[in-house]
């Protein structure tokens, strides 16, 4: 593999920003509109920051990386546990639609988190590794 060249460390370096930068931005957008809007511009800023934040978010989740350090067994029960936990709280303290959104929400997170628990298990259980094809022979 050849090294970068300084241009494209430099474009990286300024992609991985913007969509951090992005992706604060809708978190605090979509958790701090209500101190500074009220009505319609303030769902109108929690809507857009929750997608902005989501989007940008998903593209962060798909660097190798972060990806490789999501798919950890110790991350995937502290989410499983944490957000389970969120949910079933929120369905008992909070009223009406938004209690059981936020349960709902919280509790596909936890679910997905299990899946990756019981998928990782199963492969580990299940099959011995297979070994990845080496291809320096054939430069395939």
């Amino acid at each position: 593999m050849k090294p970068k060249s300084p241009l494209a460390v430099v474009k990286s370096f300024v992609a991985d920003l913007l969509l951090w930068t992005f992706f604060v931005a809708g978190l605090a957008a979509g958790a701090g509109a209500g101190a500074v809007l009220d009505g319609t511009e303030k769902n109108a800023a929690t809507i857009v920051g929750m997608a902005v934040s989501l989007l940008a978010g998903s593209r962060i989740a798909k660097k190798p990386k972060i990806k490789a350090f999501l798919s950890t067994r110790p991350v995937l029960w502290f989410l499983f546990l944490f957000n389970g936990g969120v949910a079933v709280v929120s369905y008992l303290t909070m009223d009406g639609a938004k209690g059981i959104a936020t349960a709902a929400g919280m509790g596909l997170v936890a679910l997905g988190a299990a899946g990756g628990l019981v998928s990782g298990r199963r492969n580990a259980a299940g099959r011995p590794e297979q070994p990845t094809p080496d291809h320096s022979v054939t430069g395939w």
